[in-house]
C-alpha cells in the first residue's frame, strides 16, 4: 500500500470534505487526525506522502495553543522534506506565517463568507481560468511570504493562492467545502452571516449550483498536480458558464 496522505483537522466534527473524496478516487490512503482533540502528529514524514492542513477557527497567531506549535513544527518538516504540502484557510495561513508572512483580519472588517471571484495571477494562468469563484469561510488574510510565487488574487484578500518551493501550495479558500458542509457551517453559525461582506444563505444558495460543478473538477486536478501525477501545464478550470 502506497505512503498515506495526512489529513490535519481542528475540530472533533471537521470533515476533509471534497478533498478527502478527491484524494481517495486518486487512490490515496489517508491518515486524518485532530491535534487539537489529543491526537499527536507524526514526528518524521517518512511515512506519509504528503500533508494537507485544513481550516478552524483559531487564528495562526494563536500560539499559546500547543497544538498549532505542534502543526507549525510539522510544517516546517514537511518543508524541510520536500513533501506536498496543502494547507487550506487556515492551514495556507500558517504556511504563510512560518515563510515570514504576516497574518491578520481586514483592515475595514471585511469577511469572505460565500463564493467569490479568484482572479489568476499571470504565473496562476496555468491553475486558474478567468470565472473561477471559489467557496470562503474566514475574517483574516496573509501577506505573501518572500519567496512565494503568487498565483490567484481577489478583490478584498489579495492573496488567495500561492506556491512554495514546488511542493507546497497555500490556499485562502475552501475547496473541500461540500453543500452538506456548507449548510452545517450556515447553520451552526448563523451570526456570521450578516457581517460585513459576507452573503446570506439565501445568495449563496444559487451561487452554490453555478460554481459547484467546475470547483469540484478544479479540486480534482489540482490534486494531480500537487502530487505530481498531471505535468500538464492546462488550465485546472474551465471558466463558470
Amino acid at each position: 500500500m502506497s505512503a498515506p496522505i495526512l489529513l490535519v483537522a481542528h475540530q472533533a466534527h471537521s470533515d476533509p470534505g471534497r478533498v478527502a473524496s478527491e484524494l481517495k478516487q486518486l487512490g490515496c490512503a489517508l491518515d486524518l487526525r485532530r491535534p487539537s482533540c489529543g491526537d499527536d502528529l507524526p514526528a518524521d514524514l517518512g511515512a506519509h506522502a504528503g500533508v494537507v492542513i485544513f481550516g478552524g477557527p483559531m487564528s495562526a497567531n494563536d500560539d499559546h495553543l500547543p497544538f498549532m506549535r505542534a502543526e507549525r513544527d510539522l510544517i516546517e518538516r514537511a518543508l524541510a522534506a520536500g513533501k506536498p504540502y496543502l494547507g487550506i484557510c487556515l492551514g495556507g495561513q500558517m504556511l504563510a506565517r512560518h515563510l515570514g508572512g504576516r497574518v491578520g483580519p481586514h483592515a475595514e472588517g471585511y469577511h469572505e463568507i460565500g463564493y467569490y471571484p479568484v482572479e489568476p495571477t499571470a504565473a496562476g494562468r496555468d491553475l486558474f481560468d478567468p470565472g473561477f469563484h471559489a467557496y470562503e469561510w474566514h475574517r483574516e488574510g496573509f501577506d505573501l511570504p518572500r519567496g512565494a510565487v503568487l498565483l490567484a488574487t481577489g478583490r478584498h484578500f489579495p492573496h488567495q493562492a500561492f506556491r512554495y518551493g514546488d511542493a507546497a501550495f497555500g490556499l485562502q479558500f475552501h475547496p473541500e467545502v461540500t453543500p452538506a458542509i456548507m449548510e452545517r457551517w450556515a447553520k451552526e453559525a448563523t451570526d456570521k452571516l450578516t457581517l460585513p461582506g459576507a452573503q446570506p444563505l439565501a445568495e449563496q444558495l444559487p451561487l452554490r449550483e453555478r460554481f459547484e460543478p467546475a470547483i469540484e473538477r478544479w479540486l480534482n486536478r489540482f490534486l494531480r498536480r500537487w502530487l505530481r501525477r498531471d505535468q500538464a501545464a492546462e488550465p485546472l478550470l474551465a471558466a463558470a458558464e
